[in-house]
């Protein structure tokens, strides 16, 4: 690869200001939280609507979605779900990227969010106009984007994939001798590169969560407690990716959690997952992999501040206005689906799920 390719510089301050920015949603307990449960049980009906909860939102959400028939998984498999269901309305619980992908899965179908404001740091920054230069830039290249993304960044892009399905689409093109330009997560980019050798040219974009997990402050958790497994999303740093036992997306890590032998893991990912695993694995212990606080490591902050801005009262109140519809331009969600239905088309031919667990999981 042409280590001299200029890369866009990302705009990481005001990405930044935008998380600061992020104000969690309002809590509530006791009775009034279970009127409020109640009250969108009853709107879900009323609405038609059926609710995806991702991993990464409250536990209060992911109880409620799974409680009324809907969905708590990756952003794919929750598009998937609201393509499957017979609801007219689906409501996203996640950041707006996943409520976009709902859409360009379901165009027919009315999407709606808790809050549009809820944002991504690798979606922002991946700015469309930016990206397609980069592309006109590099024609030579296939270009590869990860979910994670707008559906104009979709619609520019050859193929769509998931964390979970993404080496095996790499590894396919680089099979057929093709030079990928990816995007838009440095550190997955690399993850793939390293274990298929494909020539892979990387945007720099990061998750400002996974970005903060530390090495140094990981390598001593594990000699804290040498009995613990790591899993470790491959969003993460590298250096943090090798130390973990296992590496993987949100869904083949609850698997994972479910399946090894071990009382404790260090988990290297936000700390809404920690639901689903105590779910599969209720006799076991998790504890958060280190990060970078202000003068000190921190083991207590792994969570996105836009997924925080999800919560049950904005949920009711988005099923009761119609406020925070997801719009897709429909010539760009047709071109967004092009590239999504092409990694759909190879998953089913190689008859396995985009988010299945037999696909980038690996010991570092």
């Amino acid at each position: 690869m042409n280590t001299n390719v200029q890369l866009p510089v990302i705009d990481e301050a005001s990405i930044n200001r935008l998380a600061a920015q992020a104000q969690p949603a309002i809590p509530v307990a006791g009775a009034a939280k279970d009127r409020l449960i109640s009250r969108i049980r009853q709107l879900l009906r009323e609405k038609d609507a059926v609710l995806v909860a991702h991993y990464y939102t409250d536990q209060d959400l992911q109880i409620l979605a799974d409680a009324t028939g809907g969905c708590v998984s990756d952003s794919l498999e929750m598009a998937r779900f609201g393509h499957s269901h017979p609801a007219s309305t689906i409501m996203v619980a996640g950041v707006r990227f996943m409520g976009e992908t709902a859409k360009i899965l379901n165009p027919e179908k009315r999407v709606l969010m808790p809050t549009l404001e809820a944002e991504c740091s690798l979606d922002l920054s991946c700015r469309s106009d930016i990206f397609s230069r980069f592309c006109d830039a590099h024609p030579d290249r296939t270009v590869v984007v990860y979910a994670n993304t707008s559906a104009e960044v979709k619609a520019r892009a050859d193929w769509v994939v998931t964390s979970s399905i993404a080496g095996r689409v790499v590894e396919h093109l680089h099979q057929l001798g093709e030079k990928i330009l990816w995007a838009p997560d440095r550190y997955l980019g690399g993850y793939i590169r390293k274990v298929t050798g494909a020539d892979m040219l990387l945007w720099p974009g990061y998750c400002i969560v996974h970005d903060a997990f530390k090495a140094e402050g990981l390598a001593a958790l594990r000699k804290s407690h040498p009995e613990a497994a790591v899993l470790v999303h491959p969003e993460s740093p590298m250096e943090v990716i090798n130390q973990a036992d296992v590496v993987g997306s949100t869904t083949q890590l609850i698997r994972a959690a479910a399946a090894l032998p071990h009382p404790l893991f260090i988990v290297a990912t936000d700390h809404g997952i920690f639901h689903k695993m105590r779910e599969v694995a209720p006799t076991k212990r998790f504890i958060e992999a280190p990060m970078g606080g202000t003068g000190a490591t921190c083991l207590s902050c792994a969570h996105c501040p836009w997924m925080a801005m999800n919560g049950l009262a904005n949920l009711a109140h988005a099923l009761e206005t119609g406020e925070g519809e997801i719009l897709v331009d429909p010539e760009v969600g047709r071109q967004a689906m092009v590239s999504v239905k092409r990694m759909l088309d190879f998953a089913e031919k190689l008859k396995v799920q985009a988010t299945d667990a037999a696909n980038i999981v690996s010991p570092a």
